[in-house]
């Protein structure tokens, strides 16, 4: 009888474990080969493409293709590189599956993708280079979502160290998103976050924004949900 149940026992645990592991896995959400899972929400067939394996985005009209699905608490692994200098682009979390009617971007929480030299080709009114706290990373809420930032530039919160590399060269981000908190890692290091966020479950989009931008193993883990409200989530877009 106790042997039985000693069995009983390792069967329940090794199934846990099992259902664990199905669970708690990286899942690509880029085959290298179409836009699978992917909804072009506001640009055109010609914006978003797959070349050798990359997805290849010619930044041009601006606007965002979309997740199918939404997602609540999990990790994102995106590499990306720009092919322009000053380039402009960005991943949104928690987003709205469409934008307003008077933009082209939606709401959500903006992880910040620019090329180096954005700050020198978009200088102030007075011609001075903007701050350096725009690029590498830098975090914010877009149309009307809020948050707290851990490094604050203003509303805004600006990574400790700027790890970004320049034009043609390949950055990591690994974005971890719970319960109304996210941060940020780039090339190694976690350098940025922000906190309770208005919004806790979305889409993710792809920001299209003016110049070419090509996009390699984007990859998600699904963590076990959180509480995140009706009113924390955004609306389901109809298909």
């Amino acid at each position: 009888m106790i042997l039985r149940l000693v069995s009983i026992s390792i069967w329940v645990f090794s199934l846990a474990v099992l259902k664990a592991e199905e669970t708690l896995v990286f899942r690509d959400l880029f085959n290298g080969k179409d836009l699978s899972g992917w909804v072009d929400v506001n640009t055109s067939p010609q914006n978003w493409t797959v070349k050798d394996g990359l997805l290849v985005c010619s930044g041009k009209p601006i606007g965002v293709m979309r997740s199918e699905k939404q997602y609540e608490n999990f990790i994102l692994e995106i590499e990306w590189r720009h092919m322009q200098a000053g380039g402009n682009s960005g991943v949104f979390v928690w987003s709205e599956g469409q934008p307003p009617a008077k933009g082209p971007l939606p709401k959500g929480m903006e992880v910040q993708m620019l090329e180096l030299e954005w700050p020198k080709l978009n200088p102030e009114a007075d011609g001075q280079p903007r701050h350096p706290g725009f690029v590498s990373g830098e975090l914010f809420g877009a149309n009307g979502l809020t948050a707290t930032p851990d490094h604050p530039r203003g509303e805004r919160s600006m990574s400790t160290e700027m790890r970004c590399k320049g034009k043609g060269e390949w950055n990591t981000y690994v974005v971890v998103c719970v319960d109304g908190v996210i941060k940020l890692s780039i090339n190694g290091k976690f350098v940025n976050g922000m906190r309770e966020a208005s919004v806790r479950k979305g889409y993710l989009c792809l920001e299209s924004e003016g110049s070419e931008i090509h996009f390699r193993k984007i990859r998600l883990m699904e963590l076990p949900g959180g509480n995140a409200t009706s009113e924390q989530t955004a609306p389901v877009v109809e298909k």
